[in-house]
């Protein structure tokens, strides 16, 4: 897990956001709105995590901004959402469809995330549902629009912003949620590599892979994902299981970084997490074979 730096309250409120100009209708219900958009130069980029996750510095001037809040086009009438390029096209094409689940997706997205306001400017609680309701929306799409890794990554964002909910109200069981995102988010990274493997839903084509917004580290990434969350959030009750998933992960990370050349598919910060990831998969698969000696 990671660390979240907190920041006194700007002695003047400063916007983040601005509303654009332009108004987006809806495909599915046919409501006008205004995307909220980030101002440049509201954050100062800070570490990154063994999940590809960018953590941000608060800024005195601006407080804790959270990038990942404004990422999904969600409408704040029936709360379709989908990652902006999608926006328009999936949801013009399954219209009926999602029109049809209006009140399932509110109902299951109300159950965890209260209230759900796309009305007043976005917060944490919003930033995660929105990519709850995608979940949502990505599973009545066809492959075209590459709906597991775009689940994929939805989880891993919800799972990153449920943490952060957490660290402001840890009473509240966020923590729970978030364990449930990854776990969710584990299962769709698997799929989406099976899928593309096969042919029957490539990602490949899809520009952008995640998993934050600040760099794209494409098919690689996603290997690099699925290894993350199969050694941190995997299940752990059958061992014999567990250990064989974690030497095909620990076999595909070694594939990833073998070739020891930084270039624009595998640039240098990913195959330095992946050579840190690969000595943790090592060092758990020699303690799992010493037990059973």
């Amino acid at each position: 897990m990671y660390k979240i730096q907190t920041a006194k309250k700007p002695e003047k409120d400063r916007k983040v956001t601005f509303s654009a100009k332009e108004a987006t209708r809806c495909p599915v219900c046919d409501a006008s709105f205004h995307r909220e958009e980030l101002f440049s130069g509201r954050v100062s980029a800070d570490e990154m995590t063994d999940e590809l996750h960018r953590t941000y510095k608060p800024l005195h001037a601006f407080g804790e901004v959270h990038p990942l809040v404004y990422e999904l086009e969600t409408c704040p009438s029936c709360f379709y959402s989908a990652f902006r390029q999608d926006f328009l096209p999936a949801g013009a094409k399954f219209s009926s469809e999602l029109r049809d689940r209006i009140e399932s997706r509110t109902e299951e997205a109300a159950k965890v995330f209260t209230p759900l306001d796309y009305q007043s400017p976005r917060g944490l609680l919003s930033g995660a549902a929105s990519y709850y309701l995608a979940l949502h929306c990505y599973e009545l799409f066809s492959k075209e629009f590459a709906p597991t890794i775009k689940c994929a990554i939805s989880s891993v964002r919800a799972a990153w912003l449920c943490h952060d909910l957490h660290a402001r109200a840890p009473n509240e069981n966020w923590d729970y949620v978030t364990g449930l995102f990854y776990r969710k988010a584990r299962f769709y990274y698997k799929a989406a590599i099976e899928l593309e493997q096969t042919g029957k839903e490539p990602y490949s084509s899809q520009r952008y892979l995640g998993p934050d917004t600040d760099k794209n580290y494409g098919h690689e990434g996603v290997l690099y994902m699925a290894a993350i969350l199969e050694l941190k959030y995997g299940p752990t009750d059958d061992q014999a299981a567990r250990h064989e998933r974690l030497k095909a992960a620990k076999v595909s990370v070694a594939r990833m970084f073998g070739f020891g050349k930084k270039n624009k598919s595998k640039p240098g910060p990913l195959l330095d997490k992946a050579r840190d990831l690969y000595e943790r998969l090592k060092t758990e698969l020699q303690e799992g074979d010493d037990e059973n000696e």
